[in-house]
């Protein structure tokens, strides 16, 4: 946004991960104590937008919400990126349908939820994908060694937050199952990893799991992957590893949660499981690695799909018309 002419003002809390990388990227920050729902923060976010007065403000989760609808007389824009329940309670109601002037979903499985729950006018809610640079993800070098992972190998890998919804209990238990030399990728951190690593150090064929932490370095790690595999089980729009991989022409293995199967086409660039299934998941995996040809041809499937669907352009087009409707 700020590339087509916006001025952009991230507003975070100081301990948030988003707010120190913000001035990386080139983006005016600022630090208020808005991680939870009191008076302290709404009272800060109010003496800020007094000060400031922007045009519009978009908000990402249930706290910036209740306290930006509470303090600011802008516009507001409300982004929902995952796929829990709403309640239908009049709060809610009063938060989606009046509070904010226009409310995003990154899936139209999650649009239809909040219409359908909370009786919202349809062109109240609009679908944006979150959009990938899609050039970052062509003809990438893979760094296996680097990795410690065989160049002969076939290798599974997710990329995620270390969550208990996205599955990877499920996939380690699918994972464990599997003959061959066959390896694991997992990157990412987050509050399951202690679990993890306990399971892992547990595990006959831990050799072959490699546990990597946060990366900065996405398009190489899934270079390095033959298969991409998120089996999540609740709390999901479109996933953005799911669209990384795809941009990445990597073949897809996951869920029929939230909004996943907008992008994972079952039996054309992927294949979609139950979800806590990891017999299934198992049999997915050993297909994806019996077929190359059908490896292959779903990951260019996938790689045509994001291009079409989940580009940057698209969704800063969508968000921009978004943004100039409500003024």
């Amino acid at each position: 946004m700020i590339g087509r002419g916006h001025r952009v003002t991230l507003i975070a809390p100081p301990e948030s991960r988003i707010f120190p990388v913000s001035k990386d990227f080139g983006v005016e920050s600022v630090a208020l104590p808005i991680a939870h729902k009191n008076w302290r923060g709404l009272s800060a976010l109010r003496s800020w937008f007094a000060a400031n007065r922007p045009d519009v403000v978009n908000t990402h989760s249930s706290t910036d919400s209740w306290l930006a609808a509470l303090s600011c007389k802008a516009p507001i824009v409300r982004t929902r990126h995952i796929s829990a329940p709403v309640g239908a309670h009049p709060w809610n109601r009063w938060l989606y349908r009046s509070a904010a002037r226009r409310v995003v979903t990154t899936g139209e499985a999650l649009r239809r939820h909040l219409i359908d729950t909370l009786g919202m006018e349809e062109k109240h809610v609009v679908s944006v994908p979150t959009g990938i640079d899609l050039s970052r993800f062509r003809k990438t070098a893979a760094i296996r060694g680097a990795l410690g992972i065989p160049a002969t190998a076939f290798v599974f890998g997710i990329v995620a937050t270390l969550r208990s919804w996205k599955g990877h209990e499920y996939l380690l238990d699918a994972f464990s199952t599997l003959q061959g030399d066959f390896h694991l990728l997992i990157a990412g951190d987050g509050p399951q990893r202690p679990v993890l690593e306990k399971r892992i150090a547990a595990e006959e064929k831990r050799s072959k799991i490699h546990l990597v932490g946060q990366r900065e370095d996405i398009p190489e790690i899934m270079s390095s992957m033959d298969c991409f595999v998120l089996p999540s089980y609740a709390n999901e729009g479109v996933p953005q590893a799911i669209m990384q991989a795809m941009a990445a022409e990597l073949p897809v293995i996951s869920t029929q949660v939230g909004a996943i199967d907008e992008a994972v086409i079952d039996g054309e660039t992927g294949v979609l499981v139950p979800p806590r299934d990891p017999q299934a998941l198992a049999a997915a995996m050993l297909e994806m690695y019996r077929l190359p040809e059908m490896r292959v041809e779903m990951g260019r499937k996938a790689r045509l799909v994001a291009e079409q669907k989940f580009s940057l352009e698209k969704m800063l087009d969508a968000m921009e018309r978004v943004f100039l409707s409500v003024q």
